[in-house]
């Protein structure tokens, strides 16, 4: 099946170029050579608080605006591969579906479900192959066995 390529509106596109050329050698190069000139324009203008605060004020909006860019495109990273991940558990005869989508659970399920697979780490250390438990209830039965067959 072809994927079909959806059109971006104007603030994604200019959202996706800005991405990309802060993330390249040139921005970087126009970076230091702003910081060179200002650095070498210090002795012009007696390191004065006008000099101080132009660099001020230029690296605190950049570094405003930066936030949410590497905000933006964290997030959107973070939601395709969330959907990958998703796509694998779902496709997949062994693990459990009850993960798919659970980076949109409450915090306090989440929390759970940490302690069920802490509880999962702790027998499966104890098992000669940890791949044998494919869900909690899975692991609890195999261990109830275990314990019942001593």
């Amino acid at each position: 099946m072809a994927t079909q390529k959806k059109k971006f509106s104007i603030y994604e596109k200019a959202a996706i170029k800005a991405t990309e050329f802060t993330g390249s050698t040139p921005a970087l190069m126009i970076a230091l050579i702003t910081i060179l000139v200002w650095i070498i324009t210090g002795p012009l203008f007696n390191y004065s608080d006008t000099w101080q605060l132009v660099i001020n004020t230029g690296t605190t909006i950049v570094t405003f605006l930066m936030v949410f860019l590497i905000q933006r495109t964290q997030n959107k990273d973070s939601k395709a591969l969330h959907m990958k991940l998703n796509e694998l558990v779902a496709s997949l005869k062994g693990p459990s579906n009850r993960l798919v989508d659970v980076e949109n659970i409450p915090e306090d399920d989440l929390e759970t479900l940490q302690k069920f697979y802490a509880k999962l780490a702790e027998m499966s250390s104890k098992e000669r192959n940890i791949s044998d438990s494919h869900s909690i209830e899975e692991a609890e039965l195999r261990h109830k066995e275990k314990l019942s067959s001593k």
